[in-house]
């Protein structure tokens, strides 16, 4: 009798072993497939914050670009957030510090001369021409194609580069959440309401020598965000400026 009980234990064991590697997770597309052609497709990088009174106008000029016709095809756009604002009294709740890494890191490699918000980055380069509402420079330099397939929450990538002699890689993977707002209580823009598009949920990075890639997406609370949307780009290694990118819509 013990035995038998001991085995049925072990068998309802297995049997929720099973049904748990067998339940799918939440997936944000399935079979979702973007490529950027041989032709570079330049990242837009905006830092902003919340807790900084000069950011909105520039979140505004990048909010538009949702509905610009080149938006995936000729740039993709991604709005970091940084919390070196929030100590004068608004928490930013989209903010990371790795974000702050990264646009140091740019000043380090010398890409921009000072770490600032709202800032914007086109093509690894600083951009302020935004001010007077002009197109987003678009480039015509033959880089090599960017192709990544969704599947549910797996990504695979590859990268077809021109540059022979780069034997290092890193990709980037942009989770992006659109339709979000923030009434602000304190800090510097108390009593609005922001909008926010193209913002950077989440950002992975991974390195191949081979220009290859097979990368997770993380979980992400969809009763906050409306609509979500990836963005994928490549850099040399050690060399932060996007050399490719392509994107697109993960839900509508």
């Amino acid at each position: 009798m013990q035995i038998m009980l001991i085995l049925r234990q072990r068998y309802l064991l297995l049997t929720l072993f099973f049904l748990v590697i067998a339940t799918p997770s939440v997936s944000y597309a399935i079979d979702k497939h973007f490529v950027s052609g041989a032709t570079k497709v330049v990242l837009v990088e905006l830092f902003t914050s919340e807790g900084c009174n000069s950011c909105p106008p520039a979140d505004k000029w990048m909010n538009a670009l949702k509905d610009d016709a080149r938006l995936w095809k000729q740039f993709v756009p991604v709005a970091f957030h940084v919390d070196y604002w929030d100590y004068i009294g608004w928490k930013d709740r989209f903010a990371n510090s790795a974000n702050g890494i990264r646009q140091r890191k740019y000043r380090q490699q010398g890409n921009i001369r000072t770490v600032y918000t709202p800032g914007i980055i086109i093509d690894g380069k600083e951009w302020r021409n935004w001010h007077y509402r002009r197109h987003v420079p678009l480039s015509d330099k033959t880089v090599g194609s960017l192709d990544v397939v969704v599947r549910g929450n797996y990504i695979s990538a590859e990268f077809t580069a021109t540059d022979k002699q780069v034997t290092e890689w890193e990709l980037n993977v942009a989770l992006l959440g659109f339709n979000l707002s923030s009434q602000v209580s304190a800090g510097e823009n108390t009593g609005r309401k922001l909008e926010h598009q193209f913002v950077v949920l989440s950002h992975q990075r991974k390195i191949s020598d081979d220009r290859s890639w097979q990368v997770k997406l993380p979980a992400v609370n969809t009763d906050s965000v409306m609509r979500t949307g990836l963005a994928v780009w490549v850099n040399k290694k050690g060399q932060q400026a996007p050399v490719q990118a392509t994107g697109g819509w993960l839900s509508e």
